[in-house]
């Protein structure tokens, strides 16, 4: 497989744990120095990702997150990055909420396997 194969389906699998709403199985892709920059904040180890993830999972009913416009900026065997368009829809105190923005993700390539090293989102 080639690595913008390998790419592809690792960040197929991310759209899909994220929609998954399951902070356990979604934390296994980040990698323990993890740092996540969303606009509610600075989350720097994945402890502290999976915690600021897991709120938003819990206050957040019915989630459906979608990525789009998704461009490799750049793919290397052990390091890649990508920009892309989310989109989100939910539920919150019975109110339907929504939200989108843009996206930049690095991830590497660890004991063979591909992790999140960094994500910022902004609106």
């Amino acid at each position: 497989m080639t690595v913008r194969a390998e790419l592809v389906e690792f960040w197929r699998e991310y759209e899909r744990r994220t929609n998954g709403h399951l902070v356990g199985p979604w934390g296994e892709l980040l990698a323990e120095d993890a740092v996540y920059w969303f606009t509610t904040g600075s989350f720097v180890g994945r402890a502290a990702v999976m915690e600021a993830v897991e709120h938003n999972f819990r206050v957040i009913e019915d989630e459906v997150y979608r990525i789009s416009d998704v461009e490799w900026v750049a793919a290397a065997e052990d390091s890649a990055v990508v920009r892309y368009r989310f989109s989100w829809v939910g539920v919150q105190d019975g109110q339907e909420i929504s939200g989108a923005g843009r996206g930049t993700n690095v991830m590497v390539r660890r004991d063979g396997r591909w992790l999140m090293l960094h994500e910022h989102l902004s609106v």
